[in-house]
């Protein structure tokens, strides 16, 4: 039976990060508008509707979700690439999920996911050694997280929520 709450399983960072991982993970962010988009191919304004789970946010919400989600990231990147060790501003994403624009359709964020991701590719394809080891602390969690481990757990983020759409498909 698949965990609807995290369909792909929790993210685990792995023991260390090689340049094979980071370019594998550059691979999956840079896949994800396209795999997102195809998954929706064909659905109606109200099917845009359909929780994954009980309790859980529409397909709708989700994709909303991931371009704020994936803009936030890329400004992480470019604060721990222009500062020493910056504190990020953290927000409250079910929050932000119940605001009246996460009821508008979702040709806006997936212009928003494309466009993101196409900026975020060719910043993290210029980025040396050096700079994948930059870093941002975030208040919430208390943690510094290198540029590297962020990568990690934003290619999983992508594909977590990707799992959540094919999970409402699923239902219908």
């Amino acid at each position: 039976m698949t965990n609807e709450r995290y369909p792909i399983g929790k993210y685990t960072p792995p023991a260390s990060f090689t340049n094979e991982q980071i370019r594998t993970w550059i691979e999956e962010v840079a896949a994800l508008p396209g795999q997102m988009r195809q998954a929706v191919v064909g659905l109606n304004y109200q099917q845009f509707d359909m929780p994954y789970r009980l309790g859980g946010w529409t397909i709708r919400q989700v994709i909303h979700h991931v371009a704020d989600s994936h803009a936030n990231c890329l400004t992480r990147f470019k604060l721990a690439l222009t500062e020493e060790n910056p504190t990020i501003k953290p927000y409250e994403e079910a929050d932000w999920a119940m605001l009246p624009d996460y009821k508008m359709p979702v040709a806006p964020s997936f212009q928003m996911i494309e466009g993101i991701h196409y900026r975020w590719i060719e910043l993290m394809n210029s980025l040396t050694e050096e700079q994948w080891s930059r870093t941002f602390y975030h208040p919430a969690s208390q943690k510094k997280s290198t540029l590297k481990e962020a990568l990690g757990l934003y290619a999983w983020h992508g594909l977590h929520h990707l799992g959540h759409i094919r999970l409402a498909l699923g239902k219908m």
